[in-house]
């Protein structure tokens, strides 16, 4: 069954283009990252009782750079990812070798846990195009060109092929997160009021769009400033501010929801950074949803981090 979705030609006009642009430099400027290695605990055990060891050992202090941890070898990580709920592993989407990290890790997490696959780089429409081909019934080619890959990622589909394939061949869940580049430019355009009953099927209810994060926002006027094309003012920002936490909120619903239905599986986030820095985009809001105190998030940044705004708390648990 073909998705709502309209195909729309790109045009470089503010706020679309900025939009674009920005949610670009999340992923070239914000990177972070890890290498990986066997796993040589073995997780016997899941659910609940998995989440109260797993909450009892954290990965220690914050570091005058504003990591709890630099790591040289994976083996210094890969027994902690593999005691938790979500790891998110924050790539630079045109660094290859962030990509081969991703795979890696996912391979050896996936030894001794159940582990899904959730990924920004398909959008939510597209679900049952995923599952189509995890299923065997569509070729690679065929679910590049129902998912629409090209128009709506569009970066070297080699860089995320052996994911998929691994997925496939393992049968591993494959979440598509992301939210419909048409209801990201509306939003930007004319606000949530203006989207359309099945648009906002795609997207979480209003109430649990929450932008009250001051030190996101801080963040993220920042980079605004720098990197708007002319005069700009608040209403543009508000509008561009909207549109990331609707990306947030609309990836950690859809998380939240898997780890309901699936309390015995892991989930491995594959996502840019910009989402994930200080856990101020999806992690905390995937931690709003479970409001399950021993739930336990790690995040890696898989390439160094240009720019650390604040050391007082960690970007990330880990960088390699």
């Amino acid at each position: 069954m073909k998705p709502f979705i309209k195909k729309q030609r790109y045009t470089k006009h503010y706020p679309h283009y900025v939009l674009s642009r920005l949610n670009q430099l999340f992923a070239l400027s914000l990177g972070i990252v890890l290498l990986c290695s066997p796993v040589y605990a073995q997780i016997k055990n899941f659910g609940s009782q998995v989440r109260q060891e797993r909450a009892n050992r954290d990965v220690g202090g914050l570091n005058s750079s504003g990591f709890k941890k630099v790591v040289d070898s994976p083996k210094e990580i890969l027994p902690q990812l593999a005691r938790a709920d979500v790891v998110y592993l924050g790539e630079t989407h045109d660094n290859p070798k962030d990509h081969q990290t991703q795979l890696e890790i996912i391979q050896e997490l996936r030894r001794n846990s159940k582990i899904a696959i959730a990924m920004e780089m398909f959008q939510r429409p597209y679900q049952g195009v995923l599952d189509s081909y995890l299923a065997g019934q569509l070729s690679e080619q065929e679910l590049l060109e129902q998912s629409e890959y090209k128009q709506r990622w569009g970066f070297p589909w080699e860089y995320y092929a052996p994911i998929l394939r691994f997925a496939q061949e393992k049968q591993l869940p494959v979440l598509a997160l992301n939210t419909p580049t048409e209801v990201t430019r509306q939003v930007t355009r004319e606000g949530l009021a203006s989207l359309t009953p099945k648009q906002r099927s795609f997207i979480p209810p209003f109430s649990e769009i929450r932008t009250d994060n001051t030190e996101y926002r801080q963040m993220m006027l920042r980079i605004f400033k720098q990197h708007q094309h002319g005069s700009h003012g608040s209403a543009d920002f508000e509008r561009f501010f909207l549109a990331q936490v609707l990306w947030d909120e609309t990836m950690a619903e859809k998380i939240a929801q898997f780890l309901q239905a699936n309390p015995d599986y892991q989930v491995v986030v594959l996502v840019g950074q910009g989402h994930i820095v200080y856990g101020y985009g999806i992690p905390s809001r995937v931690a709003r949803r479970m409001q399950d105190k021993h739930l336990v998030q790690r995040s890696v940044l898989l390439s160094p981090p240009e720019d650390v705004a604040d050391t007082t708390k960690p970007i990330a648990d880990f960088v390699f």
